[in-house]
């Protein structure tokens, strides 16, 4: 069983895969009412205690990588920052809880492990939840009434992408040893 995380400092993305990939986990934690960093990281810590049960069925966790690179327009220095250091204080919680420590993995890397290809000029998490929608019957999104996807269902289809990308690592390490 793979886990996996998207970490944000307003929602995280918790998805768990089992060996054959089928999605057997799919949260999401949201940390928007809360402004302090220590108090997020807590309450993340509290949402993973509750979810201790997958601990004797998780083999890995993996960590959707804060993204490092200044787009146009993109976020700032100390934005980045931020998320760096929650991603951090994040994946210390998950590593406490599930008592192994975290992989990291690119948002590209894994759409790319996925076969998620992201055309140019689109939203990739658009993309992303788009994809799922087309290939996975389990997963469900709820939606406002406007027709937007609500809160978390980005991040949640974000996590089910990192999971099963370690999922296919797994399987590409084994299928050549």
């Amino acid at each position: 069983m793979f886990l996996g995380l998207d970490i944000s400092t307003s929602i995280i993305g918790v998805s768990c895969v089992d060996g054959n990939g089928e999605i057997i986990f799919c949260e999401h934690c949201d940390l928007r009412r809360r402004h302090c960093l220590f108090d997020k990281v807590e309450l993340f810590r509290e949402f993973l205690k509750d979810i201790k049960h997958l601990q004797t069925v998780v083999r890995e966790v993996w960590v959707e990588e804060p993204f490092i690179f200044f787009k146009g327009g993109g976020s700032s220095g100390k934005t980045m920052a931020t998320l760096q250091r929650f991603n951090g204080m994040a994946s210390l919680a998950a590593r406490d809880i599930f008592q192994m420590d975290p992989q990291y993995i690119s948002a590209m890397a894994a759409r790319k492990l996925n076969e998620i290809k992201i055309p140019r000029g689109t939203k990739a998490k658009e993309q992303v939840l788009k994809f799922l929608l087309d290939t996975e019957t389990d997963f469900k999104v709820e939606y406002t009434r406007h027709g937007n996807p609500k809160p978390g269902y980005y991040d949640r289809a974000d996590s089910v992408i990192i999971a099963r990308a370690a999922h296919n690592l797994w399987k590409q390490k084994n299928s050549t040893s």
